[in-house]
C-alpha cells in the first residue's frame, strides 16, 4: 500500500518536484539562467531548474502569465512542504535514508553502462531478429574457471575435430563419433539445434552464427559451457508469432510401426469428426493427450522460433488464415492437429526498443557493456596500476600452501610491500593493504587454480568495484537528468511521509475532529431530493393485482413472497429504498412523469403507477414520499467527509507553513519565460 501512495505521490507532484535547492543570494543578477525566481525560508530555486521541470510538464501549451502563476502557486505549496520536512529533519531518519539509497541504487543502473554500446547493441539485436539461423555445432566442455592445463587440453581437442570437419568429413559423423560432442543431446539431433534467432543463444555463440555464411564453418568460439564451432545450414527472413490449438495423440515410440498405425486411426478419426461439423474445443478436451491444454480447448501461448520442435512450427506457420485447421501431421511426440487462433508480424525498432533494451541489459552482452564502460572509466580517472606488486604477491603467497582457502587469509605478504600503491584511480591510491584486507573478506570460487590466478582476478574485481562506486558518487554532478531523478524521489517519499501524517491518515484517525467537521459543515453533505418508492416485478396481472390490494390493506408483501418463492422462485421481486435521481430505473421514471405533471403526489395514497414489461410480467411502482434534500449522516457520508477533511487540513497547513517561512517570488524572472 505504502509503495502504491508513494507513486502516487511522486506523480502527482512530479511537475513541481524536479529542482535545485540552492541559497538564495540578495544581489540577482538578471539576465542569466541562474537567477533566482522564488525564495522559500531562505532556500532559492533558479530559473534554469524551474524552467526544465516546467518544459517538462508543459511541452506542448503555450506560456502564459496565468499558466506560470498556477504553476507557481503548486510549487510553492510544494517547496514549503519540503522545506518543513527537512526542518523536522525526516531526511536524516534511517528509515528514510535506506529508502532513498535504494531507489538510487536501482536509478543508478543505467548510468553505469556504455549506453553508446547499449544503444548499438540493441539495434543489432533488433536487427538479427530480423532473420533466423539453422545450424548444427560440436562441444568441447571446460569450465569458465578451468586450470590452463584443462583449458588447453579442451583448445587442442576441438582444434581436432574442426580439422575433420575441415578436411571434408560428414559433420553429424564427427559430432556423433567417439570423442566427438560433449553436447548430451548430440546422440539424439547430431549436434542440430534447429532454427534460431537473437537472444536464443549465448552472444558469443549468436555473434559466430550470424557472422558465418549458409554452408560455411564458423571459428571457434568461446562459452561458459565450452569450446564450440557450428555450421550454418540456412538463413531466412524471421517469421513472426504464432498462436494456434492443437489436438494430440502422443506416440511413445514412434518408431513402432504397430503403435504409429493405431494413434494415425484416432487422429484421422479426429479430423474426420471436425470436417463432419463438430468443434475443435470438444475434440480437444476428448481426445487430445496434452493434459496441460485438453481443457483448454487445446489453446497454446504464442510462439516463434525455436520455441516448438519443428514439424509443429513450420505447420503452424503454414496455416493462412486464423480459422484454418491443419491435416494430421507426426512430430517427435505423436500426432497432431492444430489450428490457427492468431499471427503477430514482426514490430517495428520504436515498438521493442525499450522491450529490447531490458533484455540487453539481462543478457551476455550486458559484460560487453560494463566492460567498454569501465574501460572508459580508467582511461576518464588516469587508472594507473603497478604490475611488480602483482608480481610480489605472488611471490609471497606461493609460499603458503593453504592460501585462499577457508579459514586461511593472506597473511605472508612482505611488510615492506603493505603500503605500496597496487593502483590509483583519479590519484587516489589502493594499497596492498587495501588489497589484502578486501581479499580476505571475499568468498573465493575456484580455489584449485593457481594463486597467481586467483590473485589477479580478485584485483580485477577489486578495481571494477573501486571505478564503479567512484563513478556512482559523481553521477549528480555529470547528469543533470540523474541529479533532478533522485530529487524527486528524495522529495517525493518526503512528501509522502509528511502528508499521510498532517492529513491523510490523520483524517481518518482523528475520530472527533471529522466529526466536529462534518457536524459543522454539514450542508457539504446533502442528499439531494429522493423518491420513497417500492417496486414490485409480478409474474403475472392476477398476482399484480393481489400484491396491489395487500398494499393498500398495509398486508406482508415480503411474506407473500416466500410463500411462494419454493413453487415460483420469480413470482415477486421486491425492491425499496430511497432513491435520488439517476439512481434508480424505476425511480427515474417517476421523476420523468411528475415533471412532465403525469403522475401527481396529492392523489389519495396509496399511489401506484403500473408497467407491463413482457416476459417478465407487471412492474408495480408504489411511490410512498418525495423526500427534499438532508442533511446525509456521517455514516452515509464517510468517504467524502474524509476527502473533504484531508482538503481543509491541507488549506489550514499551507496557511501555517507560509507564516512560518518567508516566500518570495521574483515575478519579472517569472514572466521572462513568456515569448
Amino acid at each position: 500500500m505504502k509503495q502504491f501512495l508513494l507513486i502516487f505521490t511522486l506523480i502527482c507532484y512530479t511537475m513541481i518536484s524536479c529542482f535545485t535547492e540552492l541559497q538564495a543570494q540578495s544581489d540577482i543578477e538578471t539576465g542569466t539562467e541562474n537567477e533566482y525566481v522564488l525564495s522559500v525560508g531562505g532556500e532559492g530555486v533558479t530559473l534554469d531548474d524551474f524552467k526544465h521541470i516546467y518544459g517538462k510538464n508543459n511541452r506542448d501549451s503555450v506560456i502564459t502569465r496565468e499558466l506560470l502563476d498556477d504553476y507557481m502557486e503548486l510549487f510553492v505549496k510544494f517547496k514549503l512542504k519540503v522545506k518543513e520536512a527537512e526542518y523536522l529533519g525526516m531526511d536524516t531518519v534511517a528509515d528514510y535514508v535506506k529508502e532513498l539509497e535504494g531507489y538510487r541504487k536501482q536509478l543508478a543502473r543505467p548510468y553505469l553502462v556504455d549506453m553508446n554500446l547499449l544503444d548499438e547493441l540493441v539495434k543489432e539485436a533488433f536487427d538479427r531478429q530480423q532473420e533466423e539461423i539453422h545450424a548444427r555445432h560440436i562441444l568441447v566442455s571446460v569450465n569458465p574457471d578451468a586450470l590452463p592445463a584443462d583449458t588447453m587440453r579442451a583448445w587442442r581437442r576441438i582444434s581436432l575435430l574442426k580439422a575433420r570437419v575441415d578436411a571434408g568429413e560428414d559433420f553429424t559423423e564427427v559430432a556423433t563419433s567417439k570423442g566427438g560432442s560433449d553436447d548430451p543431446s548430440v546422440k539424439d539431433n547430431g549436434g542440430d539445434l534447429g532454427w534460431f534467432t537473437a537472444f536464443s543463444m549465448i552472444y558469443s555463440f549468436e555473434v559466430a552464427a550470424y557472422a558465418t555464411p549458409v554452408g560455411e564453418i564458423s571459428n571457434i568460439v568461446r562459452t561458459r559451457f565450452g569450446y564450440h564451432f557450428l555450421k550454418v545450414d540456412g538463413r531466412r527472413d524471421a517469421r513472426g508469432e504464432v498462436q494456434v490449438a492443437h489436438i494430440m495423440v502422443r506416440v511413445p515410440d514412434v518408431t513402432d510401426k504397430a503403435m504409429l498405425e493405431s494413434s494415425k486411426a484416432t487422429i484421422d478419426a479426429v479430423a474426420e469428426f471436425l470436417q463432419a461439423g463438430e468443434t475443435f474445443e470438444s475434440l480437444a478436451l476428448k481426445y487430445s493427450d496434452d493434459a496441460t491444454t485438453a481443457s483448454k480447448g487445446g489453446v497454446l501461448p504464442w510462439f516463434g522460433t525455436g520455441k516448438m520442435v519443428e514439424e509443429f512450427e513450420n505447420t503452424s506457420f503454414a496455416l493462412e488464415q486464423n480459422g484454418d485447421i491443419s491435416e494430421p501431421f507426426l512430430s517427435s511426440y505423436g500426432w497432431h492437429i492444430v489450428k490457427r487462433l492468431g499471427f503477430k508480424e514482426l514490430e517495428s525498432f520504436d515498438d521493442v526498443r525499450n522491450s529490447l533494451k531490458k533484455k540487453v541489459s539481462r543478457d551476455s552482452r550486458a559484460d560487453k557493456t560494463r566492460s567498454s564502460f569501465l574501460k572508459k572509466l580508467k582511461t576518464e580517472y588516469g587508472f594507473t596500476q603497478d604490475a611488480r606488486r602483482t608480481s610480489n604477491l605472488v611471490v609471497s603467497v606461493n609460499k603458503t600452501d593453504s592460501v585462499f582457502h577457508k579459514g586461511h587469509p593472506i597473511e605472508n605478504v612482505y611488510k615492506s610491500e603493505l603500503g605500496k600503491t597496487l593502483f590509483a584511480i583519479d590519484g587516489i591510491k589502493t594499497t596492498v593493504r587495501d588489497f589484502i584486507e578486501y581479499s580476505n573478506g571475499q568468498k573465493n570460487r575456484g580455489l584449485n587454480r593457481p594463486a597467481e590466478m586467483i590473485l589477479k582476478s580478485l584485483i580485477h574485481q577489486m578495481v571494477e568495484e573501486k571505478l564503479l562506486a567512484y563513478e556512482d558518487e559523481r553521477l549528480e554532478e555529470k547528469h543533470d537528468d540523474f541529479r533532478l531523478l533522485i530529487e524527486e524521489y528524495h522529495d517525493g517519499i518526503l512528501l509522502f511521509e509528511l502528508t499521510d501524517n498532517k492529513v491523510w491518515s490523520k483524517a481518518v484517525r482523528d475520530t472527533s475532529g471529522l466529526e466536529e467537521y462534518h457536524a459543522n459543515n454539514s450542508e457539504l453533505f446533502m442528499w439531494p431530493e429522493r423518491l420513497d418508492i417500492a417496486v414490485y416485478t409480478c409474474e403475472d396481472a392476477k398476482l399484480a393485482k393481489k400484491v396491489k390490494k395487500g398494499v393498500k390493506k398495509n398486508d406482508d408483501i415480503e411474506a407473500m413472497r416466500r410463500e411462494l418463492i419454493g413453487d415460483r422462485p420469480l413470482a415477486i421481486r421486491i425492491e425499496s429504498a430511497l432513491y435520488p435521481e439517476g439512481a434508480n430505473t424505476w425511480g427515474d421514471t417517476v421523476f420523468y412523469a411528475l415533471e412532465k405533471g403525469t403522475f401527481d403526489l396529492n392523489r389519495k395514497a396509496p399511489r401506484f403507477m403500473t408497467f407491463e414489461v413482457g416476459e417478465e410480467g407487471i412492474v408495480l411502482i408504489h411511490v410512498r414520499d418525495r423526500v427534499p434534500p438532508t442533511p446525509k449522516t456521517l455514516d452515509e457520508a464517510r468517504g467524502q467527509v474524509i476527502a473533504s477533511y484531508q482538503d481543509h487540513l491541507e488549506k489550514e497547513w499551507i496557511m501555517a507553513l507560509r507564516r512560518k517561512y518567508q516566500v518570495e517570488i521574483n515575478t519579472a524572472v517569472l514572466y521572462s519565460l513568456i515569448d
